[in-house]
């Protein structure tokens, strides 16, 4: 007899939208919420902040492993004796932190529901996993450190066990690790972004982290100090700037009123004040109010509003959002809708033809575009920069026979305009000389697809059938991705990817049947925004979510029909703009290869 946990201990749980007429679901593109009011410790945090104790899972095999698989949530100090309160009193000593070492939680998903299986003297337990990291004491989720894709256990009573006869579930022969499910990592911590500065100062990087809702709002600045001070995430560190070195907070953050007062041991150098207080502003988004920045005790900078400060100094150049544009009979067009802003072609007619797909960016008063060309069977890219409409283009010297979408690393640097396009399996860099210089990644298989994030220096690509992030600075003569870190899905046979957020992307595949997830950039966090295409996914372009813009966008090509998402539905050549009409007696072809301009 098998009798198996409640489905929503699932963390890759399918949200099924309802099906519009032509077979694909409608649903409104997804808002990114803030991290909201962090939940305080102890009895008011209820739930949520403090996991179920061994007792409270009602006699229920399925509720006791589900608080099994939650039970080191929280700080990371107490840990092994949440978990070890879980384990039979004989067997305790076989789960024990090592001496010297760093406490990590081995983050699992539930490929299926756990299989448990009844007897008289045992119930045996076996879980079925993906391996999704391992979440350390500084909120960061590293790699992970096993391929393990089951765990066995079993569940043994002791009658009478506290004065109830159901009351005494206890683990038998434990795993050696402390596991935490996806879903208990969703419901007892928040995830929170920091910031880092890139190698020339001039750009903030978004770093993720996870803080345990146990954690008193008293504690939450000073959580956010230590984070900043330990430098960042292992695989943004080898492109990005920590604090300078020493830096460390010689006490807790304290709170006087609205006003939060910051205490550091570092170099007192103004500049590097000034930009920590900008690097704190947005570290600490959920907050507003006073700040003071002290070095040993001395005032150095006061910040009379975080939320002010923010706006003074915002993270990215964004504009006034985005413009939907396509591939329409070999040119790139304008879509319009009702509401969202529509303009000219921003490339003169000379140069807007054969187009196969195009990528273009905005960068102060200049539009860069980057447009994949026809020439005879074979490909090239056109690559031009300039006020709107562009009028001057290079084309790539070598043709291909097949190349992606190209995309622009977006930057403050005042360095020259670089991007990033796949050209018959291999990555390559280009110039707005459209000089094609190969990039190296370091990892197996073809490349198929790349993206880059909103502030121009981490990339998500496809290589091999798998999905990879890196870190890059693309503000020096060249382009070199830092180690590339494999992300954990559910989805297969990988398409296209497009960063849908600071820190999600937009992934396409298959899942059963074609699909498009957005995935955390840790790959914890995966849910459907479409999962009944009916096609597989070719082309696929978002708008990215920030912390002040929150609502993410996204069109897709599939079966060489283009779609736009909520809700979702089919791009019409009617809402092409500024396109000739098709000769008298003939028939007008499908817009393709949608993008946006921002």
């Amino acid at each position: 007899m098998r009798r198996r946990l409640l489905a929503g201990l699932l963390g890759g749980a399918l949200l099924v939208s309802g099906g519009a007429g032509c077979g694909i679901p409608e649903h409104t593109e997804v808002q990114v919420e803030g991290p909201g009011p962090a939940a305080q410790g102890g009895s008011i945090s209820g739930s949520r902040g403090v996991p179920p104790s061994r007792s409270e899972s009602g006699g229920s095999n399925e509720q006791f492993v589900e608080n099994f698989l939650s039970a080191a949530a929280g700080e990371p100090d107490r840990a092994y004796q949440r978990v070890r309160q879980f384990i039979q009193p004989a067997e305790r000593d076989r789960l024990q932190a090592r001496e010297g070492s760093e406490v990590a939680l081995t983050v699992v998903r539930l490929t299926e529901d756990p299989v448990i299986i009844p007897s008289p003297s045992k119930t045996e337990v076996t879980l079925n996993v993906q391996q999704v990291g391992q979440l350390r004491a500084d909120g960061t989720l590293a790699p992970p450190e096993t391929s393990i894709t089951q765990y066995s256990f079993e569940l043994t009573s002791i009658q009478g066990q506290e004065g109830q006869p159901d009351a005494g579930l206890y683990v038998a022969n434990p795993p050696n690790v402390l596991l935490l499910s996806v879903r208990a990592l969703e419901l007892y911590y928040q995830s929170r972004t920091i910031y880092f500065w890139n190698s020339d100062r001039s750009q903030l990087v978004p770093d993720q982290r996870y803080l345990p809702l146990a954690v008193p709002d008293e504690r939450l600045v000073s959580e956010v100090v230590r984070w900043l001070t330990a430098g960042p995430s292992d695989w943004l560190r080898p492109r990005v700037s920590g604090l300078p070195d020493g830096t460390r907070p010689i006490n807790n953050a304290t709170r006087t009123g609205e006003r939060w007062e910051v205490d550091l041991e570092m170099p007192d150098e103004k500049s590097r004040v000034e930009q920590l207080g900008v690097q704190l502003a947005w570290s600490l988004y959920h907050l507003d109010g006073p700040l003071e920045i002290k070095i040993r005790g001395q005032l150095r900078k006061e910040i009379p509003s975080l939320d002010v400060h923010r706006r003074a100094h915002p993270v990215y150049q964004l504009g006034e959002g985005f413009q939907r544009f396509c591939v329409y009979e070999g040119a790139i067009h304008p879509l319009t809708y009702p509401g969202e802003p529509s303009g000219p072609e921003p490339v003169e007619a000379k140069a807007n033809k054969k187009v196969v797909s195009a990528g273009l960016s905005r960068a102060g008063n200049q539009v860069l575009a980057a447009l994949v060309v026809s020439d005879a069977d074979r490909q090239r890219l056109s690559v031009g920069a300039g006020p709107e409409p562009v009028a001057v283009f290079t084309r790539s010297a070598k043709s291909y026979t097949a190349m992606s979408r190209p995309v622009w690393l977006r930057s403050t640097s005042q360095g020259p305009p670089t991007g990033l396009v796949v050209a018959d399996g291999a990555l390559y860099r280009f110039d707005a000389r459209a000089q094609l210089t190969p990039v190296s990644l370091g990892v197996p298989g073809p490349v198929t697809a790349v993206a880059t994030s909103l502030d121009g220096h981490r990339i998500a690509v496809i290589a091999g059938g798998a999905l990879y992030v890196a870190a890059l600075d693309p503000d020096g003569a060249g382009v070199t991705p830092g180690p590339a870190r494999q992300l954990p899905t559910q989805l297969t046979g990988l398409s296209a990817v497009d960063w849908y957020g600071e820190n999600t992307l937009v992934l396409a595949g298959t899942v059963g049947r074609p699909a498009v997830y957005e995935v955390s950039v840790d790959g914890v966090r995966e849910s459907p925004l479409e999962d009944r295409i009916g096609a597989r996914v070719t082309h696929l372009a978002a708008y990215p979510a920030d912390a002040v813009n929150r609502l993410g966008a996204a069109m897709y090509e599939a079966n060489g029909v283009a779609y736009r998402g909520g809700p979702l539905e089919r791009i019409q050549p009617e809402q092409v703009q500024q396109a000739s009409p098709p000769p008298a007696g003939s028939s007008a072809g499908n817009p393709t290869a949608p993008f946006f301009l921002y």
